[in-house]
């Protein structure tokens, strides 16, 4: 077999890259060329450029040197191919998200009463005996109040602009973010060129047509290009074609690579053929519409275009773009759903079945929505009621005409006490305490080095009962150094003086070890004086060499003597082979290849040694048994990674051996050494595995090392503890004890396993995948686990992609890996996952300070404005003051209370579990009692303040009459206690000492003045707008004393034991046992979020079929689109609804018109759906009824 390289011409040198004159070859060439396929690839290359050589000429490129990075060259290159870069999507605008808080159904209600009530106070009735009105008109008289009719309605749309602006600007910083945290990502993102005949690393950007680019195993291909020299290289092409199967590169049959596709066995180099836009990822984006051109035809064409429609693209190198989306999407313009439904929008961070916080979170907002809903409708009632009785029943007036407007504007009013008592009741504050909680959580925990991809992987980091974490890298420095060594008989506890080892076999021992690993793996001198040396590429191979050099010989001569053009053929690593092998050609014509790898395995193909004089002599399976008991294991049970080295010769005259059959080739090898390496355990990991087991959580080593090794470095680390009762296996036992007879995983089998599992040694990438998803799909014990895993390696992709939450090594970790994962670990350092732990812990613990707080004032506001109104036909808090209380408490609350720094104590608790409530006894205990608190101190006030305090009463004033010192003061206490219940809420857990740590929180403290200072101005100088008059010294030191009183009264409240309290229920709760059988329904689809399943259960399968019917069409669309651009109107494409108008869907049609009212409501967060599109709940037969049903 020919070597698999080109031959190189000569005088092809990096010089003639700065030739002035175009390129021999064309973007429209190359791109026609990229898009064949294996033979007529070879064919077209073959008919129009001679070989790949000639491709290089044109390219103006050496396939030895590469480019000479000759600036003016490069830009050349950029203006004539492109860059390699896809844009991202155009972000919203500042104005776009503003339109979108404003879509808001609460929002909108308030502007229209605003509107109404800001036209009726400029409206004044002509003349009209005002007592024929009865006593309604009573304030109207004073001129000067009467024109001051329009300050509420003005107050209320202005505070209603502040909250949406609130929300804007919340969105537009998270999106920034987001970009920031992509554009760093991509910016990590490396790839290795040759550059003036030196191999260096440039970011992927910075990639042009011509490059020569190294590629090797796990590499994820930044660019288009052609192969000029591989061994046994094998790619993943799924991304693109779809297709499992992995495809076999070579020059003769298929050199051509692809972007976006991962490097699954071997190396090679390739020249870059096309890049950004013009490579095949960038046509898929560009079909997709992901490139800014169509972008902006795109947000004319249709309204409803958001976030659905990117949610399903491939995930190419923008994956991470894709992924992180808004939070908001737009379909609340479309379907004028409930209230209640709001809070469940804004929630749902990505469609994914995993954030068990959010799930928790859309419940309860639907539950409160629904109660707010019921209190505001019944509040509006009685006050009608109460007011026409009373006007028109007990004083016995007619209706007059003149008094029309009068009795219209009493109607408003009450209209408006209805909406603020809504307004109150749903938690507005709630969606935005979880962004920002996420968010600053995200931002802080980049200093902790972890790096996250996915929003919610953070928070489900805090429930997480397990973690699969793998040894090399993670557990240990991944710094290796081989430390005994077993060469010619004897077992050197150190490693040996050259002298003391034959030279023959110290030459073929240098040999080997220098030729047969990849030559991108280097040791470089120290950065600082007297650091330890650097080492680059494969860490092992590093140890080896380390060796090479410490007996005083040098691997580099060796490799220049022998460049990768004259290695024959190249069995590199992979899991199942667990060795590596490289083939030279002799002299002679015969062949001499060396191999190395785990020594069981290696050894077990060896049948001759080399002995104490260097010559070879027979190796029985008697003797390696032996070797193994007394060298081999001895080694591993100091936590060595023991490395067998062998070589063999095929002989002239046998002839060209078939490489292809591996089992005969990889055979009769002669054992040269075998070599014990030592990754030491990293100093602060066994105290980070001992919090991990103190916080409940479970650690389990998996490895592909040898188990006593596993087993000696779990010990080290504190995995095994002596004297507990736990099991290490192999990888095949384990699958023995866990398969039936025919092969298959049995979840039985697997639960006996897995509990007692702490170590997995010898396993491959799908025993990892098994023992992850086993561990996810069981139901042994009360809650189902959360499972972390940590992985580097390309092969460990499933399961990072199956686990709840996948960490992914930044330094060491291939980039598939780092794909695939929600976390990426930027120092590959387990004390990093338990900083996470930490902090997924600590944002479900601040949601939860944030609800005990905001519920506190939901339920005290909705009372108060419920029994005022109904008492004495006016709300005591006015609509302006009710939207302040909304306003500081649910804004500047969520920023104190979720900006909360975790502390150590958070790990001494066991994880939450998925149906754990969100609000536990305890808090339901410190809710309801202060709510008590305050109410009776709010209704002392209302019905006795006037005698207390020695002032008028504020009661039964009429329309427009001026704001009382009264309702000033019991506006004022509530504001107050809301003030200090707020540091009486930083704890949860029932603690005494609610001013712990208060100081390391500084935004709290300043929320907390700042809020204060807010309130003086409002009160003092508010006036009208506020409805508040100015107060006296005495008034508010009694107020803030009063205040204080809550301190003191949370105090007596935490000292009730809670488990008395029986009839207190806990609100909130996750997904329960049963429903967990109905979310396995939905996992492979686009999973469904909680709220709807709560909301339908057997409709999933239907909604399904909508799903994939819409896909379909957009993915038709995407094409169609971008053949014939505007051949019809342009609405037409937006939804599902108006393609089912087009005449191949007529049988829907009748339906089509009713769908949208129907389950709009219900529909908005289906994962494909864009506004309401996707139908209703039932199938079609069903919808003509399903009105009932439905809603």
């Amino acid at each position: 077999m020919a070597n698999n390289t080109a031959d190189h011409p000569p005088g092809n040198s990096v010089a003639e890259g700065n030739h002035d004159g175009d390129f021999g070859v064309t973007v429209e060439d190359l791109r026609t060329l990229m898009e064949l396929r294996s033979g007529e690839a070879v064919n077209k290359i073959q008919d129009t450029y001679g070989d790949v050589q000639g491709i290089c000429r044109r390219l103006k490129t050496s396939p030895i040197e590469g480019l000479s990075g000759n600036p003016v060259d490069l830009e050349k290159r950029h203006t004539s191919f492109g860059k390699n870069f896809i844009p991202p999507k155009k972000a919203k605008t500042f104005l776009q998200l503003v339109w979108e808080a404003l879509q808001d159904v609460t929002l909108i209600i308030l502007e229209i009463a605003a509107i109404i009530s800001l036209a009726l106070s400029f409206f004044h009735p002509p003349g009209g005996d005002s007592e024929a009105c009865g006593q309604a008109a009573g304030g109207v008289e004073d001129e000067g109040e009467s024109q001051a009719g329009w300050i509420e309605g003005a107050a209320i749309l202005f505070s209603v602009i502040i909250v949406v602006l609130v929300t804007a600007f919340n969105d537009w910083s998270k999106e920034k973010q987001f970009r920031g945290l992509q554009s760093r990502i991509e910016q990590e993102q490396k790839f290795t060129v040759i550059r003036k005949g030196q191999v260096i690393q440039i970011p992927v950007a910075e990639i042009v047509v011509g490059d020569i680019a190294q590629i090797k195993y796990g590499d994820l291909l930044p660019a288009d290009g052609i192969l000029i020299q591989g061994n046994d290289l094998k790619i993943d092409e799924s991304s693109l074609t779809g297709e499992s199967d992995q495809v076999r590169k070579s020059l003769e049959k298929d050199p051509m690579l692809l972007s976006g596709t991962h490097v699954m066995e071997g190396s090679g180099r390739m020249v870059v053929s096309a890049v950004g836009l013009n490579s095949q990822t960038g046509i898929i984006f560009t079909l997709l519409g992901a490139s800014e051109n169509d972008e902006e035809k795109k947000v004319k064409k249709s309204k409803k275009q958001g976030p659905p429609e990117n949610r399903n693209k491939a995930k190419t190198q923008d994956g991470i773009a894709l992924e992180i989306q808004p939070l908001k999407s737009e379909e609340a313009a479309e379907s004028e759903e409930k209230e209640e439904v709001k809070p469940v929008k804004k929630v749902n961070v990505t469609k994914k079945e995993k954030s068990v916080l959010q799930g928790k979170l859309t419940r309860l907002a639907v539950q409160i929505g629904k109660a707010g809903l019921i209190m505001s409708a019944v509040t509006v009632i009685i006050l009608i009621l109460y007011f026409v009785i009373d006007t028109f029943g007990v004083q016995g007036r007619t209706w007059a005409a003149e008094c029309t407007p009068i009795y219209i504007q009493y109607f408003v009013k009450f209209f408006i006490i209805g909406v603020t008592v809504l307004v109150v009741a749903v938690p507005e504050g709630l969606p935005l305490a979880v962004t920002i909680s996420l968010a600053y959580s995200v931002k802080k925990m980049m200093k902790d080095n972890n790096l996250v991809r996915h929003l919610d992987a953070c928070e489900t980091m805090g429930n997480a009962t397990a973690i699969c974490s793998d040894k090399t890298g993670t557990l240990t420095m991944n710094r290796m150094t081989v430390v005994q060594a077993y060469i010619g008989d004897t077992h050197y506890k150190t490693v040996p003086e050259p002298e003391a080892i034959k030279p023959e076999t110290l030459e073929i021992m240098v040999n080997s070890i220098s030729i047969n690993s990849a030559y991108t793996t280097k040791i470089l001198p120290p950065e600082k004086e007297g650091g330890l040396p650097r080492q680059v590429g494969n860490k092992t191979e590093c140890a080896l060499l380390g060796l090479v050099l410490e007996v005083k010989r040098d691997y580099q001569p060796i490799r220049d003597e022998i460049p990768e053009e004259k290695l024959y053929k190249v069995y590199t690593f992979n899991s199942s082979r667990k060795s590596m092998s490289t083939v030279l050609k002799n002299a002679d014509g015969g062949f001499r290849m060396y191999s190395k790898g785990a020594s069981e395995i290696v050894l077990r193909k060896c049948s001759r040694i080399l002995d104490a004089q260097g010559q070879p002599r027979v190796f029985k399976p008697k003797d390696r048994d032996e070797m193994v008991r007394k060298v081999i294991e001895p080694m591993a049970c100091d936590g060595l990674r023991t490395i067998c080295v062998a070589y063999r010769d095929f002989p002239a005259e046998a002839g060209e051996p078939d490489w292809d059959s591996e089992n005969d080739i990889l055979n009769d090898l002669t054992c040269i050494c075998v070599v014990g390496i030592e990754d030491p355990v990293r100093p602060e990991v066994p105290e980070a595995i001992t919090k991990c087991q103190r916080a409940g959580i479970t650690v389990r080593m998996v490895t592909g090392d040898n188990i006593n090794t596993a087993r000696a470095i779990a010990t080290k680390c504190g995995i095994l503890q002596p004297g507990e009762d736990f099991i290490c296996l192999e990888g095949k036992e384990f699958n023995q004890q866990i398969r039936n007879d025919k092969g298959e995983v049995e979840q039985e089998r697997l639960d006996k396993v897995w509990p007692k599992l702490r170590v997995l040694a010898r396993s491959s990438p799908t025993d990892k995948h098994t023992l992850v998803k086993g561990i996810i799909d069981s139901t042994v014990g009360e809650t189902r686990q959360v499972v972390a895993v940590t992985g580097d390696g390309t092969n460990d992709g499933p399961a990072l992609k199956k686990a709840d939450v996948g960490f992914a090594m930044g330094i060491a970790g291939t980039d598939v890996a780092k794909e695939a994962s929600d976390i990426i670990l930027t120092d590959d350092n387990f004390t990093s996952i338990v900083k996470a732990v930490m902090w997924g812990r600590n944002v479900y613990d601040s949601i939860s300070k944030f609800l005990q707080f905001q519920l506190t004032v939901n339920v005290v506001a909705v009372i108060v404005a419920f029994t005022g109104a109904c008492i004495t036909q006016d709300s005591p808090l006015k609509a302006v003051q009710m939207l302040w209380v909304n306003l500081i408490m649910d804004t500047l609350a969520s920023l104190a209370l979720a900006t909360e720094p975790p502390t150590e104590s958070l790990l001494l608790r066991k994880p939450y579990g998925r149906n754990k409530p969100l609000i536990s006894r305890t808090m339901m205990k410190n809710i309801l009692g202060h709510a008590v608190y305050q109410l009776v101190i709010i209704f002392t006030l209302l019905f006795a303040g006037e005698n207390f305090f020695d002032i008028d009463s504020g009661r039964n004033a009429p329309l427009h009459s001026p704001p009382s010192e009264h309702y000033t003061i019991v506006f004022n206490v509530f504001v107050m206690m809301q003030l200090f219940n707020e540091i009486n809420a930083r704890k949860i857990h029932g603690e005494r000492n609610v001013f712990e740590g208060i100081y390391r929180n500084p935004i709290f403290c300043s929320v907390v003045l700042g809020t204060f200072a807010l309130q003086i101005i409002i009160v003092q100088f508010g006036g009208k707008p506020f409805s508040c008059t100015a107060l006296t010294i005495d008034q508010w030191l009694w107020c803030v004393f009063i205040g204080v009183g809550e301190l003191l009264w949370g105090q007596l409240i935490s000292a009730i034991p809670t488990h008395h309290l029986k009839f207190l229920k806990e609100a909130g709760h996750g997904t329960t046992k049963e429903e967990i059988h109905e979310e396995e329904l939905t996992e492979g689809a686009d999973e469904i979020d909680h709220a709807e399943m709560e909301l339908r259960r057997g409709q999933i399968l239907w909604f399904r079929g909508l799903n994939r019917i819409q896909t379909q069409i957009k993915v038709v669309n995407a094409f169609r689109s971008s053949l014939y651009e505007g051949l019809e109107s342009p609405e037409s494409r937006s939804s599902i609804h108006n393609f089912m108008v087009h005449p191949e869907f007529v049988p829907l049609s009748e339906e089509e018109a009713r769908i949208p009212e129907e389950t709009g409501d219900e529909i908005d967060s289906l994962p494909g759906a864009s506004s309401g599109a996707g139908g209703g709940g039932e199938p079609p037969s069903a919808l003509p009824h399903s009105r009932e049903s439905s809603i």
